[in-house]
């Protein structure tokens, strides 16, 4: 199949630091070259990719400090993908409800994989206004507040098999990965630790956005003994990191669509200690991958359990359900669906 892969512009595909999206979109767009199909992928022009790369914009707009509007980019983008829609079999969109007014006028068959939450407001009103539009949800929990729409599938992230694996390391402290917010709870996984009686790593990102949080929150909680901020760190520090940890803390406060980190840290055997929310109880596996807890005090006494976990059977249990290949043949299942329907009339053989 001739394959348009269509990503956000804020980082590079994949990021150089932090990112889900882009990242995602990276293992995708590589994992469906190698199985045979060819691959454009719209992005930055700082990416790096298997596929045929289109660069829309120079370079990520996070690493762009010239720009102030972000979202004339994307408009570019949309009408660069819609003048070229005809030479692909299939558009695959991770670009949120951008690409609904335009391509849902047009013929080409697309897809649109949703990223982000999906109870606020303002993406529902817009979301009911096209209800026809193909959409994939990451997590069923992702879909539940927008269940009325048009949901085609839901396809769980993948990452490559080889990319973050188990270290000769002993583990012996706590870990955080991510971005500071409220809702991922950096102060939360703080106080765990410091009831737990184990050291935390944090290797996390910091939003303009959540700033104030930052000085306000979490800044202070960085004296407590044992608590080590490390920053950003990038996808070679990942293994080391992961491994290190005892468990990696997720006492997170908000419906999470998917939560990446944990399937990172499922792959270098890591155990996830997560709080029941959003996606957790379809990407965890209580008592095998992890534990799926409701509180703080609840965390902690799952620290207390943590030799009960198979650190081996954690790293089994990620390539049996989130490789990039497993998710790559879920999205090609998808695809030709579309085109079974009768939307192209018929699928075009790549020599």
């Amino acid at each position: 199949m001739r394959i348009a892969q269509i990503a956000p512009l804020y980082e590079a595909v994949p990021p150089k630091l932090y990112g889900g999206t882009e990242r995602v979109v990276a293992y995708l767009s590589d994992e469906l070259v190698k199985l045979g199909h060819k691959v454009t992928l719209f992005a930055s022009g700082d990416s790096a990719t298997l596929a045929e790369l289109h660069a829309v914009w120079p370079q990520a707009l996070r690493l762009d400090p010239s720009i102030r509007d972000p979202i004339a980019p994307h408009i570019l983008l949309m009408e660069t993908v819609r003048r070229l829609a005809d030479e692909f079999d299939v558009l695959h969109f991770h670009n949120d409800y951008l690409p609904f007014p335009l391509f849902s006028r047009q013929r080409t068959p697309w897809l649109n994989t949703l990223h982000g939450r999906l109870d606020l407001p303002e993406f529902q009103a817009v979301a009911s206004a096209f209800p026809n539009v193909n959409l994939v949800s990451i997590s069923n929990a992702q879909r539940r507040p927008v269940s009325h729409l048009n949901f085609i599938g839901t396809v769980y992230h993948g990452l490559p098999e080889n990319l973050l694996r188990p270290q000769p390391v002993q583990p012996g402290y706590l870990a955080f990965l991510g971005r500071i917010s409220p809702e991922k709870g950096p102060d939360r996984a703080i106080r765990i630790a410091r009831r737990a009686g184990l050291p935390l790593k944090i290797a996390a990102k910091v939003d303009n956005a959540d700033r104030q949080f930052f000085e306000a929150v979490v800044r202070p909680l960085l004296a407590e003994p044992g608590v080590e901020m490390i920053g950003e760190i990038n996808e070679a520090q990942k293994p080391g990191f992961l491994s290190g940890a005892r468990a990696l803390l997720m006492p997170i406060d908000w419906p999470e669509p998917f939560g990446l980190v944990m399937i990172e840290a499922m792959a270098c055997g890591t155990p996830v200690i997560a709080f029941d929310c959003g996606s957790v109880p379809e990407i965890m596996e209580d008592g095998v991958t992890g534990f799926i807890v409701h509180d703080e005090p609840s965390a902690v006494a799952a620290i207390a359990r943590l030799d009960e976990i198979d650190r081996a059977k954690v790293r089994q249990r990620f390539e049996a359900r989130f490789t990039a290949r497993r998710m790559a043949e879920d999205y090609v299942a998808l695809y030709e669906e579309l085109l079974a329907e009768g939307r192209q009339p018929r699928l075009r053989v790549i020599a």
